[in-house]
């Protein structure tokens, strides 16, 4: 499976950035084909040395990278990625690699 992990810093407006990312965003980002799975944090998300300035991880899987990389360029795709823009002002940072079972 291939993943793109989204690790949203925390905002200065915890319940604003909850209402649209729930509200808009995780709906806009479901209609992009290929999505096979979409996981969300619940409660904080800690670090082990301390608090890690992240309010919410999320995990998006797809079958393979080259599924993974022709959903990033579709139409839906975009338009989630432009959509970050409107409520991710603390900043995101957006990873993607292919996984395996160890």
């Amino acid at each position: 499976m291939a993943k793109l992990i989204a690790l949203y810093k925390t905002p200065a407006d915890k319940a604003a950035f909850d209402a649209y990312y729930f509200g808009k965003h995780v709906p806009l980002a479901k209609t992009i084909a290929g999505l096979k799975r979409y996981e969300v944090n619940e409660g904080a998300v800690a670090g082990l040395q301390g608090d890690p300035g992240i309010h919410l991880a999320a995990i998006l899987s797809f079958d393979s990278m080259a599924a993974l990389q022709q959903a990033l360029s579709s139409p839906q795709g975009q338009a989630a990625a432009a959509d970050l823009a409107n409520f991710a002002q603390a900043g995101v940072d957006l990873l993607i690699f292919d996984s395996k079972d160890v």
